[in-house]
């Protein structure tokens, strides 16, 4: 009779072990899997961003191709659902001819769109969390 507890003990401590280690595996593939939704999302909301830079590059050009004024910083949030959660903020610097010679002005259109604006305009470099996503293009012409 003694055989069959040290058994039925040995049995207990084994299944102990087993459920132990299963939850650490599961705790680990739970935290594997979040991880890679978290980072899945940021890469989605970088590709929203860079949309939502593109269009205030296009929106800067139209403005100084169509009207001739060099926009000073500007923001603005698209009204495309899917990048309505970005300000994008849009400046235009224009540089005279560098030699003096009376050439072309060369015009500088920075558009930097971010999901987490500053006093509502991007960059935002007082407040921003993990969450945080960025994008800037800049275009001279």
């Amino acid at each position: 009779m003694s055989g069959v507890r040290r058994i039925g003990g040995f049995a207990m401590v084994s299944a102990i072990f087993i459920l132990v280690v299963l939850a650490a595996l599961g705790a680990f593939v739970v935290n594997i899997s979040a991880n890679q939704q978290v980072g899945s999302a940021l890469d989605v909301q970088g590709v929203r961003a860079y949309q939502a830079a593109r269009a205030g590059i296009e929106w800067g050009l139209h403005r100084q191709l169509q009207g001739g004024s060099c926009v000073a910083a500007t923001s603005f949030s698209p009204a495309a659902g899917t990048l309505s959660d970005f300000t994008v903020t849009v400046a235009c610097t224009p540089t005279p001819d560098p030699g003096g010679f009376g050439g072309p002005t060369l015009y500088t259109i920075t558009a930097t769109a971010c999901n987490q604006p500053n006093a509502g305009a991007c960059p935002n470099t007082a407040t921003a969390n993990s969450l945080y996503v960025e994008r800037r293009l800049e275009v001279a012409f």
